[in-house]
């Protein structure tokens, strides 16, 4: 299955975000979108989700527009997990993942040992089976995130789309998720779009970085070929040296501030005016 927007305009009412955007998914491979904040990073994932609708342009699924397909045929092809999920107080892992069934129901198919099936399976691959009788409020946040997941390979599709799957996680649980979004890429062919915050773990563990600056893309490809001091400059006024990851062989972003900096780097950097 192949995504894509093609010259997509997106905002909120008479404020415009996203303008004249067009970006293909490449099928199979983990994408992430990295940017300032306000770039326009969640407003794109939702208009790939069909939860925003353009203001000009199309969204295109296997290259059909998408806003002319049904909810329920998206659901079945494309999981969204937003960035704050909120489920109902109470409520079970094993009920929470059993909601991605709900777009293979109808009157005519009704909950069945396939689906009973697809569940068991979800939340085997995450790790989780041993948690399904508790309640979310009980789990820690990685668990809360990998039960949410659960519930987006429930849905059975193959394309899965991430908002910040590691938002108020601390690094330890941000790894165990992502290494868990990386297997299930890698066991089960599924096309994975995130937007990540975190520059060093986005170029870890993605593909292909999308690079968004004020509402348009400025630089797509591989980590290594698109990361340089020069484009973190640019586009996130950031002043930073690009080294070799020692555990990865991928770049690494080392931040460089005004103060505990080497007298190597320092010499060159201009004087606090405030401070």
């Amino acid at each position: 299955m192949t995504l894509a927007a093609e010259n997509i305009t997106l905002g909120y009412g008479d404020r415009v975000i996203v303008d004249g955007l067009s970006v293909d998914i490449e099928p199979g491979l983990i994408t992430t979108v990295i940017g300032p904040n306000g770039c326009g990073k969640s407003t794109l994932l939702r208009s790939l989700g069909r939860l925003l609708r353009p203001k000009s342009g199309r969204v295109l699924l296997d290259g059909k527009a998408i806003s002319t397909m049904k909810t329920k045929d998206i659901a079945r092809i494309v999981g969204m997990l937003p960035q704050t999920p909120v489920a109902p107080e109470g409520l079970t892992v094993a009920d929470l993942v059993a909601r991605g069934r709900h777009p293979h129901q109808s009157w005519l198919r009704q909950w069945s040992a396939d689906d009973e099936t697809e569940v068991a399976a979800a939340l085997e691959q995450t790790g989780i089976a041993d948690l399904a009788g508790r309640t979310l409020d009980e789990l820690s946040g990685g668990q809360r995130q990998r039960a949410w997941i659960s519930m987006a390979l429930a849905q059975g599709t193959d394309i899965l789309l991430l908002d910040e799957p590691t938002t108020y996680l601390d690094l330890a649980h941000s790894l165990e998720v992502l290494d868990l979004v990386d297997r299930l890429h890698d066991d089960l062919g599924r096309t994975v779009v995130m937007v990540l915050h975190d520059l060093n773990l986005a170029i870890r563990y993605s593909d292909r970085l999308v690079v968004m600056h004020a509402g348009r893309i400025v630089a797509q490809g591989r980590p290594a070929d698109i990361i340089d001091a020069e484009l973190l400059r640019e586009v996130f006024g950031l002043r930073a040296e690009v080294l070799e990851d020692p555990v990865s062989g991928r770049p690494m972003i080392v931040p460089i501030g005004s103060r505990h900096v080497h007298e190597s780097l320092a010499t060159d950097m201009p004087v606090d005016a405030g401070v």
